[in-house]
């Protein structure tokens, strides 16, 4: 640019650019490549698999109604059938059917009871929203001593059972939180001596409990490792096959239409700092609904969060202060003359992010939706000013106490838009008032956000520290609490167990709003716990993340 000199005439700057000191965090590259860009769809395939699945299909809805079964074989089917990811394909007959049994239940029953068949009973009212006391289990403690009784040491899958109980507590119910601690305990201490099956279930459950897990890989650990559960009906054993042999189709498909979508935007190219984890962004998605009926509404989420990772990674790894501040204000305008404040590099990305919600809100207005798209955006400027205050924290060297960085890192988390981006596909159910729902900001909700911003805090804030990041939650608790490290991570911890005893209660009957809105807020807080609970399988995503995208699009299930 030219000078103006004193004498008024103009003359050439001598200043030259110097490129900026920039806080790159050096990602690992995809693991991926381009291998899921050659998938190509055949139709006639998947509708084969559609077809085969209506016999054994009719058969299962046939048991399911069954009068004349027993009660516990008739929850037991039940459980694996929602076990195996099958329960949204017989919804209204397996409500039916709780709710009668439920009605008729009388406590006494359990009297005679072993520990495994009330533990079935137990998981499969509670997670079907129904609040089985849990005084069920109290005959299994010995009264003199408040300890649980030695002999249920013996029963393995009695105790695999109760450990699976527990992960549905609520606050108050002690014997869970006991039953939780002592069976952990057990479990761990004989997990080496077991053999077969029964050794696969012991480890994959104190791995991560099947109430934290992602829904349709737990149901693939399912079919997998309880072969003899699978096995009772052979309705339930081929509809199970077929079922996850049309949802990888389905899946496979998708991710390819994303991966397509990422490599023709560039985002590579033109912000080369940022993570590439198209794969993964997708999975994380898919764990929040993988029936088919939302296939429109996982790529929409899936493209939305994968814009979150390029406003992540350049307020986090490459933005300096003035361009993070000039960003900001540009996403809170939210219009295209904006861009001519940007950075070069970082101008593709904002055009981009503008047309995108322009195509929603097009598409979704003819709906009457658009309100839902206003919500999404309006998350978008949310975390952009919560990066905003974060970066501005850093850059002053500032540690924020507890309160205020929980105020900041509940929305810096991405939950809220994530969790609202996770509405726009999903058609009918997002009505106006399961909106006003959302804005509300209930229990539950805060609940799921919490465990999003606390278990990526635990796992990642020595990353971070290391990068020069202050804004941890770490940090910001030993601030204002003046304890250890370690007592501040157990804290963070025991804040987690009680927020998932909030999302707990929050599912259970009677609901505030429809299961199918309550799902994705349960589903997004399992896989924060996925993602986050051995390490940041986001950032460096060598083993859990890998392994299930293995397991979902590599592998195949031979029929």
């Amino acid at each position: 640019m030219a000078a103006v000199e004193a004498n008024g005439t103009l003359q050439a700057s001598t200043k030259t650019t110097v490129e900026p000191v920039r806080p790159l965090a050096n990602f690992p590259p995809s693991v991926w490549g381009d291998r899921f860009l050659s998938f190509s769809l055949d139709n006639s395939e998947l509708e084969g698999y559609a077809k085969e699945m209506v016999e054994p299909k009719e058969e299962l809805r046939r048991l399911i109604v069954n009068p004349e079964m027993d009660s516990n074989k008739k929850l037991s089917l039940i459980y694996s059938v929602h076990r195996l990811g099958l329960t949204y394909l017989f919804l209204h007959e397996i409500e039916a059917q709780l709710d009668k049994h439920f009605k008729e239940l009388n406590l006494r029953d359990y009297d005679e009871a072993d520990l495994y068949t009330i533990s079935v009973n137990f998981q499969v009212f509670r997670h079907l929203g129904y609040k089985l006391p849990c005084d069920v289990f109290n005959k299994f403690k010995d009264a003199s001593s408040g300890t649980f009784k030695e002999y249920i040491t013996t029963d393995v899958k009695g105790m695999l059972g109760l450990y699976e109980s527990s992960q549905l507590r609520l606050r108050g119910e002690s014997i869970l939180d006991e039953a939780s601690a002592f069976t952990e305990t057990q479990l761990k201490s004989m997990v080496n001596t077991l053999e077969g099956n029964v050794a696969q279930q012991v480890k994959q459950s104190l791995r991560r409990p099947y109430h934290q897990g992602m829904p349709i890989v737990e149901a693939r650990l399912y079919f997998s490792n309880y072969k003899e559960e699978c096995s009772t009906y052979g309705s339930l054993l081929k509809l199970a096959k077929i079922h996850f042999n049309y949802l990888q189709l389905q899946q496979k498909e998708e991710l390819r239409i994303v991966s397509k979508w990422w490599k023709d935007m560039r985002f590579q190219e033109t912000t080369p700092y940022i993570r590439d984890r198209v794969p993964e962004i997708y999975l994380w998605i898919l764990g929040l609904y993988f029936e088919p009926r939302y296939s429109l509404a996982r790529i929409i989420a899936t493209k939305i969060t994968l814009f979150l990772v390029v406003l992540d990674d350049t307020y986090d790894a490459y933005a300096t202060i003035e361009e993070i501040r000039l960003l900001t204000d540009a996403i809170n305008r939210w219009e295209i003359s904006a861009t001519e404040q940007l950075p070069e590099y970082i101008r593709p990305f904002f055009k981009i992010l503008l047309d995108e919600y322009a195509d929603l809100e097009k598409q979704l207005a003819k709906e009457g939706r658009a309100n839902a798209v206003f919500a999404s955006k309006q998350a978008i400027q949310d975390i952009a000013n919560g990066y905003l205050e974060e970066a501005e924290w850093t850059n002053s060297g500032y540690v924020a106490s507890f309160p205020e960085y929980m105020k900041n890192g509940l929305i810096t988390s991405a939950y809220n838009v994530i969790s609202k981006s996770a509405l726009l596909g999903m058609g009918d159910v997002v009505s106006e008032d399961a909106l006003a729902w959302y804005e509300s900001h209930p229990k539950t909700l805060q609940a799921a956000e919490l465990i999003s911003r606390l278990q990526d805090d635990v796992m990642t804030y020595q990353f971070e520290r290391e990068r020069g990041q202050s804004a941890t939650g770490v940090d910001a608790y030993i601030k204002t609490f003046g304890v250890s490290e370690k007592e501040a991570i157990n804290e963070l911890k025991n804040m987690i167990e009680n927020a998932w005893k909030d999302i707990n209660e929050g599912c259970l009957k009677p609901r505030e709003v429809s299961m199918d809105l309550l799902a994705p807020i349960l589903n997004l807080a399992r896989m924060i716990d996925v993602v986050y609970r051995y390490d940041d399988g986001f950032t460096f995503p060598g083993k859990t993340l890998k392994e299930y995208i293995n397991l979902l699009f590599v592998g195949s299930l031979t029929m």
